[in-house]
């Protein structure tokens, strides 16, 4: 009998299945066409010898794959095969087509955006021009919003762009060690798929079981030593998504959650790349530095210079992107005093990456 739940699980294998044929094939085309990611043309890189990108492609090829199969099987699923539940809400699925395709034309734009920046190095103006235009697709025809107890369209509209377009640079900015943003981004993509299959959303968890299988997939060959790179394809990817599927999940039930602080829950799912932007560029502005100019100042590093390894680093950061969202899900159903426990905890763990983040700044690190 196929429940929700099935098709969540099968739906994230498949994308694995995907992402772990695509990606070795787009490595051997990233190969032939000199689509490289050259250590030496940028000196904050830590990688030694070129490595091939094209790395979001895959990650992009391996969804639509999933979703295109999903469509052709949900079609000829049976009364006898399935559950109640998934009949009853099948057509429902299947209503929000419309939807799949704006978001996927945006999620499309965001990689070729990305790629044209691998190849050709954008200003950063244009490229924060192109990350609006994308986020404007997904909120105004992928019916991507924010809401948050406001009723003004107009104001809504503007955080959502906002969150897009901030969201796209906090993974690109994040990506910086071998696995480091697409293990954390697989994390955070299971747990808008659990609040979303929490919330009976059905839609929106098996589109982040899909992106939580394809950039599993991918992290095979891109955790350390990496055999291939995301690129800015990847991170502009994985950054959209992230942020559109953190809109799209209900967090605030009036019938069931018993605190409106609920609706925190992305912003602390997503908590660990957003706080490292934020600290970042605080940190660049501070010793006088163009805040879109890479360099060895995040929390990533900052756990090499403590002496541990590149892949323990990546390991200790995923462990608390795993932690912090684990102690903020509770949350979907929990009351006042969830909420605190769950908020204390969650602060807890960014106020230790504040002090490992700014600590070295006092010592004078470059």
């Amino acid at each position: 009998m196929i429940t929700w739940w099935n098709i969540y699980v099968l739906a994230a294998l498949c994308a694995m299945g995907f992402a772990m044929l695509y990606t070795p094939l787009c490595r051997v085309i990233a190969l032939k066409r000199g689509f490289l990611d050259k250590p030496a043309e940028q000196l904050h890189k830590g990688h030694s010898s070129p490595t091939p990108l094209l790395g979001g492609i895959a990650i992009y090829a391996s969804v639509v794959s999933t979703v295109i199969m999903g469509m052709f099987v949900l079609r000829s699923v049976g009364g006898q095969n399935a559950s109640r539940d998934v009949m009853e809400n099948l057509q429902g699925v299947m209503s929000v087509t419309p939807r799949i395709i704006f978001i996927s034309l945006a999620g499309l734009m965001s990689v070729l955006v990305g790629l044209y920046d691998d190849r050709f190095n954008m200003s950063a103006k244009a490229k924060l021009c192109c990350q609006f235009a994308i986020a404007a697709v997904a909120v105004s025809l992928g019916g991507v919003h924010i809401s948050a107890f406001i009723n003004v369209y107009w104001v809504t509209w503007c955080i959502t762009v906002f969150w897009i377009v901030f969201m796209m640079n906090a993974i690109n900015f994040f990506d910086n060690m071998d696995g480091l943003a697409a293990g954390t981004a697989a994390i955070a993509f299971c747990f808008f798929a659990i609040a979303a299959a929490v919330r009976e959303q059905y839609f929106v968890a098996v589109l982040g079981s899909v992106f939580a299988g394809s950039t599993f997939g991918f992290w095979f060959f891109n955790h350390s030593p990496a055999t291939i790179f995301m690129g800015d394809s990847g991170s502009h990817l994985l950054g959209y998504m992230l942020a559109t599927l953190g809109c799209m999940v209900t967090y605030y039930e009036s019938n069931e959650s018993r605190s409106p602080l609920s609706i925190l829950i992305p912003v602390f799912i997503l908590a660990i790349p957003v706080f490292d932007l934020l600290a970042v560029m605080v940190i660049r502005y501070i010793k006088g530095k163009p805040i879109y100019i890479g360099d060895h100042n995040h929390i990533s590093h900052r756990f090499t210079d403590m002496g541990l390894s590149r892949r323990a680093s990546v390991l200790m950061v995923h462990l608390l992107v795993l932690t912090i969202g684990m102690s903020v899900i509770p949350m979907l159903w929990g009351d006042q005093r969830t909420a605190a426990v769950s908020l204390v905890q969650s602060v807890t763990i960014l106020l230790m990456v504040s002090i490992l983040q700014f600590s070295s700044v006092k010592r004078g690190r470059p």
